[in-house]
């Protein structure tokens, strides 16, 4: 059941009414909560569903074993992270192994051990790991301060905003306000809208746009475009992915806040960091935390020697890079990453080796920083759009080869892009006017222009063909 579709329209109008009928019941609040949630799950898939239920059990028994065992708490610790970990390899990885050791070994004596099993990967199967795997953690490091109900935790394993495609949420972000009595009154419903109507706009207007009219092509058969419209398409899948993804988390925050629950922010503006370190601190924010506090940090992060560092960083981008997919692109896409910030981790420790401050840049210097980091990010999104290191290979290559055709790309694609990248250097001042300026006006008006957007970007505009939203399938 995706967002932007009249399908989930009437099923979060019912989810609303109701959840705001049993609001001062807080129990059963949370009981409705969870069945609405696993509900919209079932719409991918009822056996889904009940490995949603598999995870929730054994991490809550696991989880409560490590509060309450003074010995061989590790021990719990690594089978709880086993015990998530095993379905995603499954279901996820399991098909990538076995097809490459089928073609490495020519399918001799390989596909009897290994066989190749048409597997369907459950929808949103890694950011359930995610929260299980962060949930034992901290019961391990004593961070879960109150024990949750079974109840409590399967809601928060199963929350059906955040179910599909994050923000990865923690149990101390989310818990506590399971709990909290919530006062209609104190609901912000105007960002709400707000943010539903951007996510809506960002997805359906901007990044369906760029998929259907110039980035599939490109990526299918780069060989019939010119350079600049590769060039051009390599820059609107930058666009398309942070409009489809930071689209379904404003979404999914709107859609959150109406219910009453905060959830934390995803993107901060990422393509005008002018740095990947940078980049990776505004983008996806919430995974960005969760590979340090579980991730780089555990693997000793920078309190070894300088080497130690790099490797610590190229191996925490590396196992991002695969989570995203099982595939070798992935693992390019998360080497680049991990070599480019290891390169300026190594300039700025070379800085400090010889006594210099951290350079200042002036404003032409911090453009330079901004497209240069941007470029790069481009650069390594080819290999996380592209199905294998051939076509990644084939894009990058017409980038060079095909100057002399004349290009195809339509002015409404390159305003597209524009906009998608463009927007992000907004000023924040001038969100916030737009905000405030919406919660002034009276909530009928309101309303009735949330209904009107509603109806022209699912109705009108989602006609032409929504494709499925893109960290889904992660």
């Amino acid at each position: 059941m995706l967002f932007p579709t009249w399908t989930f329209v009437a099923f979060f109008l019912v989810v609303f009414a109701a959840g705001w009928a049993l609001v001062r019941r807080r129990r059963a609040w949370q009981g409705f909560m969870l069945a609405a949630s696993y509900l919209f799950y079932a719409f991918w898939g009822s056996e889904f569903a009940l490995l949603l239920a598999g995870y929730t059990v054994v991490n809550y028994l696991l989880g409560m074993a490590m509060m309450t065992a003074r010995r061989r708490r590790g021990l719990l610790l690594a089978l709880a992270v086993a015990v998530d970990l095993l379905p995603l390899a499954f279901y996820k990885y399991y098909g990538f192994f076995a097809f490459s050791l089928s073609e490495l070994f020519g399918g001799e004596g390989v596909r009897g051990v290994l066989p190749l099993l048409d597997l369907v990967v459950p929808v949103g199967i890694s950011f359930t790991t995610f929260r299980g795997v962060s949930y034992v953690v901290d019961a391990h490091r004593g961070n879960v301060q109150e024990q949750p109900t079974l109840l409590e935790f399967s809601l928060f394993m199963s929350f059906f905003p955040y179910l599909a495609a994050g923000p990865i949420v923690r149990n101390s972000e989310v818990l506590p306000q399971f709990r909290a009595r919530v006062e209609r009154r104190r609901i912000d419903a105007s960002r709400a809208l707000y943010l539903i109507t951007l996510g809506l706009v960002k997805k359906v207007v901007i990044g369906d746009f760029l998929a259907r009219n110039l980035v599939d092509g490109v990526f299918a058969a780069p060989g019939q475009y010119a350079s600049l419209d590769v060039v051009i398409g390599i820059h609107a899948y930058a666009a398309q992915i942070y409009c489809d993804f930071s689209g379904y988390t404003d979404m999914a925050i709107g859609v959150a806040l109406l219910l009453g629950v905060s959830l934390p922010r995803n993107f901060d503006r990422p393509y005008t960091a002018e740095s990947l370190r940078e980049f990776w601190r505004r983008w996806h924010m919430t995974l960005s935390r969760w590979l340090r506090d579980y991730l780089y940090i555990p693997l000793g992060g920078s309190r070894g020697s300088t080497l130690a560092t790099y490797r610590n960083v190229i191996l925490t981008m590396l196992i991002a890079g695969i989570w995203h997919g099982a595939g070798w692109t992935f693992a390019v896409w998360g080497l680049l990453h991990g070599a480019g910030q290891a390169v300026e981790h190594a300039l700025i420790q070379r800085r400090k080796r010889r006594g210099l401050p951290p350079v200042i840049p002036s404003r032409i210097g911090l453009v330079v920083r901004r497209i240069v980091t941007l470029e790069f990010v481009c650069l390594a999104w080819i290999f996380f759009r592209a199905d294998s290191l051939s076509t990644a290979g084939a894009v990058i290559a017409r980038t060079f080869t095909a100057w002399g055709s004349a290009p195809s790309v339509s002015w409404l694609v390159v305003l597209a892009v524009v906009v998608g990248i463009g927007f992000q250097y907004l000023p924040d001042r001038l969100t916030q006017w737009v905000e405030k300026t919406i919660s002034l006006r009276a909530p009928l008006l309101q309303g009735a222009v949330f209904g009107a957007v509603l109806f022209v970007i699912v109705g009108l505009l989602g006609a032409e063909g929504m494709t499925r939203f893109i960290y889904i399938g992660f």
